[in-house]
Parts: structure tokens; sequence; C-alpha cells
């Protein structure tokens, strides 16, 4: 019988939001720095995370604040 029965936590997966991967995440930074003028820098990374994160939250994705960090790092590292 227990066999038979999935594991809880694929049970309470189904009722999380969905994950966001890493090209989605690199898409919602990327989008969040083009919204701000002008061009942020490293020094506005806390804006760039809060914008980024925001597009997140109203698209009902669940995503790793790191990740997002790592993004925005690397995405305002590249200008």
């Amino acid at each position: 019988m227990a066999d038979k029965k999935p594991p809880k936590s694929k049970l309470i997966e189904t009722y999380l939001p969905k994950a966001a991967g890493e090209e989605e995440i690199a898409a919602g930074v990327k989008a969040a720095i083009a919204e701000i003028t002008p061009a942020p820098t490293m020094k506005e990374m806390g804006t760039v995370m809060k914008n980024a994160m925001s597009h997140f939250a109203a698209a009902g994705m669940r995503v790793d604040g790191k990740a997002v960090s790592r993004g925005g790092e690397e995405e305002l590292a590249g200008k």
C-alpha cells in the first residue's frame, strides 16, 4: 500500500506556485533592469532585486532570491 501512495512532498508541490527555471530568472532580471532608467549600476542592486522579485510574484512563480541576486550581479557586471 505504501508503494502506491505518492510521497507527501509531491502532494504539497501540487499546491505551490510553479518554480522559475534558470532561463526564466535570467529573463526576469533582464526585464527588471530594462525598466529602470537611467540604467542601474551595481550600487542599485537593491532596486533591481525589488523589481525582479515583484515580477516573479506577479507571475505567480516561486523563485530563489539567491539565484535572482546572482543573475542581477552577472547582468550588472556585464555592463
